[in-house]
Formats: C-alpha cells, sequence, structure tokens
C-alpha cells in the first residue's frame, strides 16, 4: 500500500465493543445463628470409705481370772 495523492482517505467505524468495569461495595447483612447450649447433669457414684473399728478381749484358757462356769441352756430358768 503505498501513499497515492489521487486516493481518498475514508474513516471506517466498528460496532461499539462494551468492557465492564465492576466496582464491589460491601452490603451488611445480619445473619443470626442460634446456639443451645445444653447443660446435662449426670449422677456418678462417688466412694466415701468409712472404717468401723471394733474391739475384743479374747482370753486363753491359762488366764487367771477366768470364769469357768457351768453352762445353762438358753431356755433354762435363772436361779437366784
Amino acid at each position: 500500500m503505498s501513499d497515492c495523492p489521487k486516493c481518498v482517505s475514508k474513516t471506517v467505524y466498528d460496532p461499539p465493543q462494551t468492557v465492564y468495569e465492576d466496582y464491589y461495595h460491601p452490603q451488611h447483612v445480619e445473619v443470626v445463628q442460634t446456639v443451645e447450649v445444653v447443660r446435662r447433669h449426670h449422677c456418678v457414684p462417688v466412694y466415701h470409705h468409712v472404717t468401723v473399728c471394733t474391739t475384743k478381749d479374747v482370753y486363753s484358757d491359762d488366764f487367771e481370772g477366768g470364769f469357768r462356769g457351768a453352762t445353762r441352756s438358753a431356755g433354762a430358768p435363772r436361779r437366784r
């Protein structure tokens, strides 16, 4: 293509091309989320040890002050 002085120049237009510029703006949206707290109660056995102490005196047959009386049955009457 040469620049010829006899050629008249003309202008041709393409159809417009759309270009989008997106701008984002924060929008406050309230979201309500319910939280349910469930308090669960449980019975747990806790052992509390109680010590019972008993004392008894046992005398052998060789003890000098031991009582060696006759035994009687439980149903026999007692004499005074």
